[in-house]
Protein backbone atom coordinates (compact mmCIF):
# COMPACT_ATOMS: atom_id res chain seq x y z
CA UNK A 1 0.00 0.00 0.00
CA UNK A 2 1.13 3.46 -1.19
CA UNK A 3 -0.73 5.60 1.56
CA UNK A 4 -0.56 6.37 4.84
CA UNK A 5 -3.07 8.62 6.06
CA UNK A 6 -1.43 12.05 7.94
CA UNK A 7 -2.65 12.61 11.69
CA UNK A 8 -5.79 11.37 12.97
CA UNK A 9 -7.06 9.66 9.80
CA UNK A 10 -7.63 6.50 9.07
CA UNK A 11 -8.06 4.20 5.85
CA UNK A 12 -11.07 2.21 5.66
CA UNK A 13 -12.12 -0.51 3.19
CA UNK A 14 -16.14 -1.40 2.98
CA UNK A 15 -16.84 -5.04 3.72
CA UNK A 16 -19.36 -6.31 1.53
CA UNK A 17 -22.86 -6.51 3.18
CA UNK A 18 -25.11 -9.81 2.31
CA UNK A 19 -27.09 -10.54 -0.52
CA UNK A 20 -29.95 -11.80 0.97
CA UNK A 21 -32.67 -10.85 3.71
CA UNK A 22 -33.18 -13.45 6.49
CA UNK A 23 -36.40 -14.12 4.85
CA UNK A 24 -34.22 -15.93 2.01
CA UNK A 25 -35.31 -12.63 -0.33
CA UNK A 26 -32.54 -11.47 -2.57
CA UNK A 27 -30.87 -7.59 -2.64
CA UNK A 28 -30.80 -6.43 -5.84
CA UNK A 29 -27.84 -3.99 -5.92
CA UNK A 30 -29.59 -0.90 -6.58
CA UNK A 31 -31.78 -1.01 -3.08
CA UNK A 32 -28.58 -1.91 -1.07
CA UNK A 33 -27.55 0.54 0.92
CA UNK A 34 -23.39 1.00 1.24
CA UNK A 35 -21.95 -0.90 4.79
CA UNK A 36 -21.38 1.09 7.87
CA UNK A 37 -19.05 -1.59 7.99
CA UNK A 38 -15.17 -1.67 7.65
CA UNK A 39 -11.37 -2.98 8.02
CA UNK A 40 -8.86 -0.21 8.91
CA UNK A 41 -6.37 -0.46 6.36
CA UNK A 42 -3.89 2.04 7.84
CA UNK A 43 -3.61 4.96 10.24
CA UNK A 44 -1.89 8.11 10.95
CA UNK A 45 0.48 8.49 14.15
CA UNK A 46 -2.16 10.96 15.71
CA UNK A 47 -4.03 14.06 16.61
CA UNK A 48 -1.44 16.43 18.72
CA UNK A 49 -2.80 18.75 21.80
CA UNK A 50 -2.07 22.46 21.44
CA UNK A 51 1.08 21.47 23.29
CA UNK A 52 2.31 19.64 20.55
CA UNK A 53 2.32 16.24 22.52
CA UNK A 54 1.16 13.46 20.87
CA UNK A 55 -2.55 11.46 21.21
CA UNK A 56 -2.14 7.66 20.29
CA UNK A 57 -4.98 6.52 18.36
CA UNK A 58 -7.34 4.07 19.38
CA UNK A 59 -7.78 1.87 16.35
CA UNK A 60 -5.00 0.28 14.37
CA UNK A 61 -4.96 -1.82 10.91
CA UNK A 62 -6.66 -5.09 10.90
CA UNK A 63 -10.04 -3.65 13.37
CA UNK A 64 -12.95 -3.86 11.98
CA UNK A 65 -14.88 -1.20 12.60
CA UNK A 66 -18.48 0.64 12.94
CA UNK A 67 -18.89 4.13 11.15
CA UNK A 68 -21.56 6.55 10.48
CA UNK A 69 -23.91 6.08 7.19
CA UNK A 70 -22.21 9.29 5.56
CA UNK A 71 -17.96 9.21 7.36
CA UNK A 72 -15.57 9.51 4.88
CA UNK A 73 -13.98 10.34 1.89
CA UNK A 74 -14.22 7.69 -0.95
CA UNK A 75 -10.92 7.81 -2.50
CA UNK A 76 -9.15 4.97 -5.39
CA UNK A 77 -5.83 3.73 -4.44
CA UNK A 78 -4.07 0.74 -6.15
CA UNK A 79 -7.35 0.04 -8.51
CA UNK A 80 -9.32 -0.37 -4.59
CA UNK A 81 -12.03 1.49 -3.37
CA UNK A 82 -11.36 2.87 0.39
CA UNK A 83 -12.34 6.04 2.66
CA UNK A 84 -10.37 8.28 4.56
CA UNK A 85 -11.81 9.51 7.50
CA UNK A 86 -10.95 10.60 10.94
CA UNK A 87 -10.42 8.59 13.97
CA UNK A 88 -13.75 10.26 15.47
CA UNK A 89 -16.20 9.20 12.41
CA UNK A 90 -15.36 6.11 14.09
CA UNK A 91 -18.38 4.41 16.22
CA UNK A 92 -17.05 1.87 17.57
CA UNK A 93 -14.47 -1.01 17.08
CA UNK A 94 -16.61 -4.81 16.83
CA UNK A 95 -14.48 -7.53 18.77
Amino acid sequence: MAFKPLHDRVLVKRVQSEEKTKGGLIIPDNAKEKPAEGEIVAVGEGARKDSGELIAMAVKAGDRVLFGKWSGTEVTVDGEELLIMKESDILGIIA
